[in-house]
């Protein structure tokens, strides 16, 4: 396709796009009143002019992981702002750029690409479109585009958690399913630098309070296939592997659900995994939380103040309340002070600088 086409599909697409909305601003315009616009609380919706739109990685809507946590913080911000968001899933990679040309065309920004996926994409994109912003989650830039916002966290913070608790629960004997061998285990998605290094703050917290501790790691190569999540779990399992932390978008469903057919224990990821695996209550110990709904919600909330910080570089850790660990929920009773006295001490640690987590293995 020559440029002269490709521009001509992308300005067919984004009418397509904008077409969809006029039943819905009719509608709007038809129920307009002097009466509050929020229910009874007498409260009236805020209004704004920003669109913010998302595009997914291949992972899509759904995933019980970042994709659905940023789709969280744009529901946040059309409730609580006004704004109006849009969402397009990405089937394949071929789709990000036409997803990200299809809604700059609209006049979405900023733009929020979820996924270090999407970042060659945004570099490439954004520059063709310098009025509108972009948000890239897990992306990183140098430098930085001058109308994009790379946003990063200290995944290997939170998982220094998770190891931490990990590295205790099977040496202790606080449930029937941790066993004598002082094995546990880690499934990653995709094998690259990202998931690394989850799994070496894992790692790192683990032994750092049980030296003798040994870390099985598997990777499924997808962040969908719940199937190969359930495998590996398995597989793990045989292994000796008690506990299980899992940073592998969908596939970790299939991972939790090896747990509860073989006896083990459960550490989810990015969201609080108890509240989106359902039934997943018996085996879920704790998740490591990436608070990124609350980030995209701060970042448009930016925009619809005039204070987006266009061309940095924003990265969340412990002390930026970007990670952290999940309530234990069913396991609250069950698991011993001292561990969560641990945990707290490792928090502290890490956040005075105590205690440096490695980002790679």
């Amino acid at each position: 396709m020559n440029g002269k086409t490709r521009t001509i599909v992308a300005a067919l697409l984004a009418l397509m796009l904008v077409l969809a909305f006029v039943p819905g601003c009719t509608t709007e315009k038809e129920s307009d009143s002097d009466e509050p616009t929020n229910g009874d609380n007498g409260a009236e919706t805020p209004t704004t002019d920003v669109k913010a739109a998302m595009i997914t990685d291949t992972a899509g809507l759904g995933d019980k992981s970042f994709n659905d946590l940023t789709w969280q913080g744009f529901e946040q911000a059309e409730d609580e702002l006004g704004v109006q968001v849009e969402v397009l899933e990405s089937a394949t990679i071929n789709d990000y750029e036409s997803n990200l040309d299809q809604l700059a065309l609209a006049g979405y920004s900023p733009l929020v690409a979820t996924g270090f996926m999407l970042t060659d994409t945004v570099s490439k994109v954004a520059p063709m479109y310098p009025d509108t912003m972009f948000i890239n989650i897990d992306g990183f830039f140098d430098p930085v585009p001058p109308n994009v916002v790379g946003v990063g966290f200290k995944e290997n913070e939170g998982s220094y958690l998770a190891g931490v608790v990990a590295g205790l629960a099977t040496i202790d004997t606080f449930d029937d399913r941790l066993n004598d061998q002082n094995v546990i285990g880690f499934v990653g998605g995709m094998d690259v630098p990202l998931i690394r290094k989850f799994q070496a703050g894992f790692e790192a917290g683990a032994k750092s309070v049980n030296p003798d501790i040994k870390v099985i790691a598997l990777y499924t190569g997808s962040w969908s296939d719940v199937a190969k999540g359930k495998e590996l779990g398995l597989s793990l399992i045989e292994q000796g592997a008690d506990v299980i932390y899992a940073a592998a978008g969908g596939c970790g469903e299939g991972t939790v659900r090896a747990c509860q057919e073989k006896g083990a224990l459960f550490i989810g990821v990015d969201a609080d995994q108890y509240n989106t695996i359902a039934n997943s209550g018996d085996v879920m110990l704790t998740s490591m939380m990436k608070n990124i709904d609350v980030v995209v919600f701060d970042l448009v909330k930016a925009m619809v103040d005039d204070e987006f910080p266009a061309g940095t570089m924003q990265v969340f850790g412990l002390k930026e309340g970007g990670v952290g660990l999940a309530p234990w929920h069913d396991f609250d009773s069950k698991v011993p002070q001292s561990i969560k006295d641990a945990v707290d001490k490792a928090t502290d640690d890490i956040i005075s600088g105590a205690v440096t987590v490695p980002e790679a293995l």
